[in-house]
């Protein structure tokens, strides 16, 4: 029997850098989100209404970079409801040195987006909904 979990969606991502102050200054500084609290080893930005924690480095030592093809979180998309901003954010990233595709078209879903990487490689998009 199926749990039929209810609800509004997600209430908060987390990741783990390698460098805190590296991931402040980028998601904070360059990409300019709202850093909502920061406490020792972890700060949280606001990305439309959801909460996006960072946390620093852990104890355990291994694999330090991101790969989207390990087990694990493979990308994080944010939704984007303007073709316009879009090519802003796109324009934005290039002027910054992100690395990122420019805007590509989703052959799968039919729509366009950006995809980039923060410090780490953990990769993300910035998706037409």
């Amino acid at each position: 029997m199926p749990i039929n979990i209810q609800t509004p969606g997600i209430h908060h991502i987390a990741l783990r850098c390698t460098d805190l102050e590296r991931s402040k200054a980028f998601y904070g500084g360059t990409l300019g989100f709202p850093i909502a609290m920061e406490v020792p080893n972890l700060f949280i930005f606001v990305a439309g209404g959801t909460f996006i924690g960072v946390r620093g480095p852990g104890e355990k030592e291994g694999a330090n970079v991101f790969s989207p093809f390990n087990v694990g979180i493979d990308h994080i998309a944010l939704g984007c409801t303007d073709e316009a901003e879009l090519q802003r954010v796109a324009q934005g990233l290039a002027d910054a040195g992100i690395e990122n595709t420019g805007v590509k078209f989703d052959e799968t879903l039919g729509k366009n987006y950006v995809a980039f990487k923060d410090p780490d490689r953990i990769s993300w998009e910035f998706y037409m909904v």
